[in-house]
Protein backbone atom coordinates (compact mmCIF):
# COMPACT_ATOMS: atom_id res chain seq x y z
CA UNK A 1 0.00 0.00 0.00
CA UNK A 2 1.16 3.49 -0.76
CA UNK A 3 0.34 6.24 1.63
CA UNK A 4 0.01 9.97 1.16
CA UNK A 5 2.47 11.41 3.68
CA UNK A 6 0.24 14.44 4.20
CA UNK A 7 -2.63 12.49 5.68
CA UNK A 8 -2.78 11.57 9.35
CA UNK A 9 -2.19 7.99 10.44
CA UNK A 10 -5.39 5.99 10.15
CA UNK A 11 -6.21 3.48 12.87
CA UNK A 12 -9.18 1.14 13.02
CA UNK A 13 -10.24 0.33 16.61
CA UNK A 14 -12.41 -2.77 16.96
CA UNK A 15 -14.24 -4.94 19.45
CA UNK A 16 -14.45 -8.52 18.18
CA UNK A 17 -16.90 -11.16 19.33
CA UNK A 18 -19.38 -10.99 22.14
CA UNK A 19 -17.25 -8.78 24.39
CA UNK A 20 -19.60 -5.90 25.21
CA UNK A 21 -17.24 -3.78 27.29
CA UNK A 22 -16.16 -0.91 25.08
CA UNK A 23 -15.18 1.87 27.49
CA UNK A 24 -11.46 1.11 27.07
CA UNK A 25 -11.73 1.01 23.28
CA UNK A 26 -13.45 4.39 23.31
CA UNK A 27 -10.77 5.86 25.61
CA UNK A 28 -8.05 4.60 23.26
CA UNK A 29 -9.89 5.87 20.19
CA UNK A 30 -10.19 9.33 21.75
CA UNK A 31 -6.54 9.35 22.85
CA UNK A 32 -5.35 8.37 19.37
CA UNK A 33 -7.54 11.07 17.85
CA UNK A 34 -6.08 13.58 20.32
CA UNK A 35 -2.61 12.45 19.18
CA UNK A 36 -3.50 13.53 15.63
CA UNK A 37 -4.54 10.17 14.20
CA UNK A 38 -7.69 9.52 12.23
CA UNK A 39 -9.65 6.83 14.06
CA UNK A 40 -12.35 4.55 12.71
CA UNK A 41 -14.25 2.82 15.53
CA UNK A 42 -16.19 -0.22 14.34
CA UNK A 43 -18.36 -0.63 17.41
CA UNK A 44 -19.24 -3.82 19.24
CA UNK A 45 -19.63 -7.43 18.12
CA UNK A 46 -17.48 -7.42 15.00
CA UNK A 47 -16.21 -10.58 13.33
CA UNK A 48 -12.56 -10.88 12.28
CA UNK A 49 -13.74 -10.74 8.65
CA UNK A 50 -15.66 -7.51 9.28
CA UNK A 51 -12.61 -5.93 10.93
CA UNK A 52 -10.20 -6.85 8.13
CA UNK A 53 -12.65 -5.80 5.41
CA UNK A 54 -13.23 -2.44 7.12
CA UNK A 55 -9.47 -1.96 7.47
CA UNK A 56 -9.03 -2.61 3.74
CA UNK A 57 -11.85 -0.26 2.77
CA UNK A 58 -10.55 2.50 5.04
CA UNK A 59 -6.89 2.03 3.97
CA UNK A 60 -5.71 2.03 7.59
CA UNK A 61 -2.15 1.96 8.84
CA UNK A 62 -3.02 -0.01 11.96
CA UNK A 63 -5.74 -2.15 13.50
CA UNK A 64 -6.21 -2.07 17.26
CA UNK A 65 -8.35 -4.74 18.87
CA UNK A 66 -9.65 -4.33 22.39
CA UNK A 67 -10.43 -7.66 24.01
CA UNK A 68 -11.56 -8.49 27.52
CA UNK A 69 -13.45 -11.71 26.84
CA UNK A 70 -10.56 -14.19 26.97
CA UNK A 71 -10.94 -15.01 23.26
CA UNK A 72 -7.63 -13.35 22.30
CA UNK A 73 -5.99 -16.67 21.28
CA UNK A 74 -8.80 -17.16 18.75
CA UNK A 75 -9.40 -13.58 17.60
CA UNK A 76 -5.85 -12.36 16.95
CA UNK A 77 -4.68 -15.45 15.00
CA UNK A 78 -7.81 -15.26 12.83
CA UNK A 79 -7.33 -11.54 12.14
CA UNK A 80 -3.61 -11.92 11.34
CA UNK A 81 -4.37 -14.84 8.99
CA UNK A 82 -7.00 -12.78 7.15
CA UNK A 83 -4.61 -9.83 6.93
CA UNK A 84 -1.91 -12.04 5.39
CA UNK A 85 -4.45 -13.54 2.99
CA UNK A 86 -5.37 -10.00 1.83
CA UNK A 87 -1.73 -8.89 1.50
CA UNK A 88 -1.89 -6.45 4.40
CA UNK A 89 1.72 -7.08 5.40
CA UNK A 90 2.46 -3.42 6.11
CA UNK A 91 -0.53 -2.86 8.41
CA UNK A 92 0.07 -3.10 12.15
CA UNK A 93 -2.14 -5.41 14.20
CA UNK A 94 -2.00 -4.37 17.83
CA UNK A 95 -4.39 -4.31 20.73
CA UNK A 96 -4.91 -4.70 24.38
CA UNK A 97 -7.04 -5.86 27.23
CA UNK A 98 -6.91 -8.77 29.62
CA UNK A 99 -4.21 -10.92 27.99
CA UNK A 100 -1.74 -12.98 30.05
CA UNK A 101 1.96 -12.27 29.40
CA UNK A 102 2.56 -15.79 28.05
CA UNK A 103 -0.26 -15.38 25.53
CA UNK A 104 1.11 -11.94 24.55
CA UNK A 105 4.48 -13.52 23.74
CA UNK A 106 2.83 -16.28 21.70
CA UNK A 107 0.73 -13.77 19.75
CA UNK A 108 3.80 -11.59 19.11
CA UNK A 109 5.57 -14.65 17.69
CA UNK A 110 2.64 -15.10 15.27
CA UNK A 111 3.09 -11.57 13.93
CA UNK A 112 0.82 -9.55 16.21
CA UNK A 113 2.44 -6.28 17.30
CA UNK A 114 2.87 -5.11 20.87
CA UNK A 115 -0.13 -5.76 23.11
CA UNK A 116 -1.05 -3.45 25.96
CA UNK A 117 -2.40 -4.24 29.41
CA UNK A 118 -5.03 -2.11 31.17
CA UNK A 119 -3.47 0.99 32.68
CA UNK A 120 -0.90 1.53 29.93
CA UNK A 121 -0.50 5.26 29.31
CA UNK A 122 -2.29 6.21 26.10
CA UNK A 123 0.76 8.24 25.03
CA UNK A 124 2.77 4.99 25.01
CA UNK A 125 0.21 3.34 22.73
CA UNK A 126 0.08 6.32 20.34
CA UNK A 127 3.88 6.49 20.29
CA UNK A 128 4.19 2.79 19.50
CA UNK A 129 1.73 3.02 16.61
CA UNK A 130 3.44 6.12 15.17
CA UNK A 131 6.91 4.57 15.40
CA UNK A 132 5.81 1.23 13.91
CA UNK A 133 4.07 2.90 10.98
CA UNK A 134 7.07 5.17 10.29
CA UNK A 135 9.37 2.12 10.14
CA UNK A 136 7.10 -0.36 8.33
CA UNK A 137 4.73 1.45 5.98
CA UNK A 138 5.60 2.47 2.42
CA UNK A 139 5.44 6.23 2.02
Amino acid sequence: MTQNVNRPLRVLVAKVGLDGHDRGAKVIATALRDAGMEVIYTGLRQTPEMVVNAALQEDVDAIGISILSGAHMTVFPKVIALMKEKGMDDVLLTGGGIIPEEDMRELNAMGVGKLFAPGTPTTEIAGYISEWVAKNRSF
